[in-house]
């Protein structure tokens, strides 16, 4: 059932009809309770249907922006080990040793904080799911004024 159906009484039975009369005077209570129960239950389907796009799409560009934190967090390991043998092997013979540490380990450092800056950039981005809270509050909207 779309949702013309079920937000515009009038789609469903035709365009033709009296708002003063009941749509359907020829049907019990049962069976209109029966109709509300299967129009709430079709809308109750299609909101969590429309949630689990919405949220399939944000949990992968969450994904992204965790890998690359991830990958900024594994850069800045690195650079602790890679500072350590820097030192001790090699650049301790062409400068100062706190120079070499220093060096090498600003080179590192300044990876480590794009990596991280880019994906903390990317997990912000990550909203929730838009289009199924405005319908959700549409349909409240809707069903307050059925009720009146």
């Amino acid at each position: 059932m779309s949702d013309i159906d079920l937000r515009n009484g009038a789609a469903r039975y035709g365009n033709r009809h009296d708002a003063t009369e009941p749509l359907e005077a020829d049907k019990s209570l049962g069976e209109l309770l029966g109709q509300l129960s299967t129009d709430f239950s079709d809308l109750v389907t299609t909101q969590v249907e429309l949630a689990k796009v919405e949220l399939k799409e944000e949990a992968a560009r969450a994904g992204r922006g965790a890998g690359m934190v991830g990958g900024g967090a594994f850069v800045a390991y690195l650079s602790l080990l890679l500072l350590s043998f820097a030192a001790a092997w090699g650049l301790s013979e062409a400068m100062p040793t706190g120079f070499a540490f220093l060096i090498v380990g600003l080179v590192y450092a300044a990876i480590a904080a794009v990596l991280i800056t880019k994906g903390r950039e990317r997990l912000r981005e990550v909203q929730a799911p838009v289009v199924t809270t405005k319908t959700v509050k549409e349909d409240v909207q809707w069903a307050k004024q059925q009720m009146s």
